[in-house]
């Protein structure tokens, strides 16, 4: 079985997708899986991680929806190769040309590898329902008419990383008629064991950092809700003496990550690394009391897991795809995205005992074996790509 990743981007930075593959892919190698890469990034970028599989860079999309002249040629040259196409996001180009070429392949005669469709929550209604998104919405419905739906009802499947994004995927846009929806659930790779290499990382980058920390870590984007929880962390900072201090990592670029450092103002105990990589983030999860994802919309949430895999309780919004799993793992405490939600949380979370909390930690750590372990993860994604191979077309 040889299958082809299609994205976007592979660059860390563009979020959980990327990772989701990287995480995936040496496990599908050790069960026989090969799978490759073709993404639209510059051939000479470096991602800042070493990639023991190919990668096929064809060069920067055009425009937000990355138009790429030479991705359909490409495609309809390459696919051949291959057994099975697994597209991964929706809403630009690539998802679309899979469907243009397994159309030209076809009208010729030719053999066609199946094709799976990965939406990442994309599909989620939130996008569709955000005030703030109302141009996107728009502009949503209408690549939903003219090329996605197609692009979806053509597939031989849709994967899931969840139960609960599957249900909601149902709910968002009409003509949704895809001819199959799997949920193949998700999963990371066992952390790395923590070492006293990690103990200077972080601390280089916040040598003011000498307390205790809970821990925001993922894009500084109006979805994640970083605005509740800094201002539920600065109404609870008014009648607590002491707190531990809260850790915000994640690119300080965009327009959004700015006002949120103008939010948190001088805060003495708010901190802003940037983005973690290598051994600073698995010493910001390891050190860390707590990860607090306070979010308006989460898929799935891949560092979520990777703080449950360091034996780490998780405070999360009931709007993070996963939170059933959580809660009945005792893994956490699941929230509303408010920041009354996330006052409360954190407030509630004070009050645990110390014995208490590691005992979440554990519990959060049997959750992530249980759901979300790579291994489970590998085997159910292979299992689903024979079983698509298998099926008629």
């Amino acid at each position: 079985m040889k299958v082809l990743r299609i994205i976007s981007s592979m660059a860390p930075k563009t979020g959980g997708p990327c990772q989701g593959i990287r995480n995936s892919i040496p496990r599908l190698q050790e069960l026989g899986v090969e799978n490759e890469v073709v993404c639209l990034d510059d051939p000479e970028s470096d991602y800042g991680v070493v990639d023991d599989f190919q990668i096929y860079k064809l060069g920067n999309g055009k425009t937000g929806y990355q138009y790429h002249s030479r991705l359909v040629e490409w495609l309809v040259q390459n696919l051949g190769n291959y057994s099975h196409v697994l597209v991964h996001g929706l809403w630009q180009f690539p998802n679309y040309a899979v469907y243009k070429a397994i159309k030209k392949l076809k009208d010729k005669g030719k053999d066609v590898p199946n094709v799976a469709i990965m939406p990442h929550g994309m599909l989620d209604p939130y996008f569709q329902r955000a005030t703030e998104r109302r141009f996107k919405a728009l502009r949503n419905e209408f690549v939903w008419r003219i090329t996605e739906k197609k692009a979806i009802n053509n597939a031989d499947a849709l994967f899931f990383t969840c139960e609960e994004e599957l249900r909601l995927a149902k709910t968002t846009f009409k003509g949704y008629q895809p001819k199959k929806e799997i949920n193949v659930g998700y999963g990371i790779q066992k952390p790395p064991q923590y070492s006293r290499e990690f103990s200077d990382a972080l601390y280089k980058k916040l040598p003011n950092l000498t307390n205790d920390y809970w821990l925001f870590l993922s894009r500084i984007h109006p979805k994640k809700g970083v605005d509740l929880l800094i201002s539920a962390y600065k109404d609870l900072a008014k009648t607590r003496a002491s707190l531990p201090a809260l850790v915000i990592a994640g690119p300080l670029e965009s327009d959004y990550a700015i006002e949120m450092i103008k939010l948190a103002g001088n805060h003495p105990n708010i901190h802003f690394p940037g983005m973690l990589v290598k051994e600073e983030k698995w010493e910001a999860f390891y050190n860390c009391e707590a990860f607090v994802l306070p979010s308006h919309q989460e898929n799935f949430g891949i560092a979520v897991v990777e703080a449950m895999a360091c034996r780490k309780p998780v405070l999360i919004s009931d709007q993070v795809n996963i939170w059933r799993e959580i809660q009945q793992g005792g893994a956490g405490l699941v929230f509303n995205d408010t920041v009354k939600g996330t006052h409360t949380a954190l407030e509630n979370f004070l009050e645990l005992t110390s014995e208490a909390r590691i005992a979440m930690g554990e519990l959060a750590h049997n959750a992530y074996i249980t759901h979300f372990s790579i291994e489970k993860a590998a085997q159910r994604m292979r299992d689903q790509l024979h079983l698509v191979l298998q099926k008629p077309k």
